[in-house]
């Protein structure tokens, strides 16, 4: 399969493309630079590869939760590869692609995303069989107080909700966290495995449905 990715739903900016057993990739944290960024990336992989837009078989983005910005980034430009591709497109969730690389930490992995305005967006998380990430319960927006752990298990936490508010959550979840990781942002990378078993199950849309995801009305307020 060859499948292009690409995320920039929080500080991070990436592009990966899967060519059979093959990852490549591009990433740097570079706040308020996506704009700037993303479509170099896209071309790196691609060249680096030895392919075009017209030799993949879809392209997946992430679709939120995150900055308004970026996600409406992610959102444009793959509407824009895929429309002129004739490509599928695969939204991936954000939180997802944060928990993926942390599965087998503990039972749960819970990641969290700052939201700015004394919230965060969270979801919980536990491996599949086939090693993936699967979701326990729809993704939220809410105050640090409000996270809750969906068992009495221990749970991993990733994002920079847990570098911003730590805190709070190591209170709210006390005696439940195995380990957290506050630095790690999503990647475009950790969205191709979520990627390809979305397009092997038929869950692709086209490029006009390529549609960010917020979690929050006021949108317009975000970073």
């Amino acid at each position: 399969m060859k499948l292009l990715a690409l995320d920039t739903a929080t500080e991070a900016c990436s592009a990966a493309l899967l060519s059979g057993d093959t990852v490549y990739e591009r990433h740097d944290i570079a706040p308020r630079r996506h704009a700037e960024l993303i479509l170099p990336m896209v071309d790196g992989v691609l060249t680096e590869a030895g392919l075009g837009l017209n030799d993949l078989d879809a392209i997946a983005f992430g679709r939120g939760p995150g900055a308004f910005t970026g996600v409406r980034i992610a959102a444009g430009v793959t509407q824009g590869l895929a429309l002129g591709a004739g490509l599928p497109v695969i939204p991936v969730s954000s939180l997802a692609a944060l928990a993926q690389p942390a599965l087998g930490k503990a039972a749960v992995v819970l990641p969290a995303i700052d939201a700015r305005m004394g919230e965060v967006y969270w979801a919980a998380y536990e491996s599949d069989q086939d090693g993936l990430a699967t979701a326990l319960a729809g993704e939220k927006v809410a105050s640090p107080d409000a996270v809750q752990a969906p068992s009495t298990g221990k749970i991993f936490g990733v994002g920079s909700g847990w570098g911003t508010y730590r805190e709070r959550l190591e209170r709210i979840l006390e005696g439940q966290i195995g380990g957290i990781d506050p630095d790690r942002f999503p990647l475009a990378k950790d969205m191709l495995p979520l990627a390809v078993r979305e397009y092997s199950s038929g869950r692709y849309v086209s490029a006009e449905q390529a549609l960010p995801v917020y979690l929050r009305d006021n949108v317009v307020k975000q970073g």
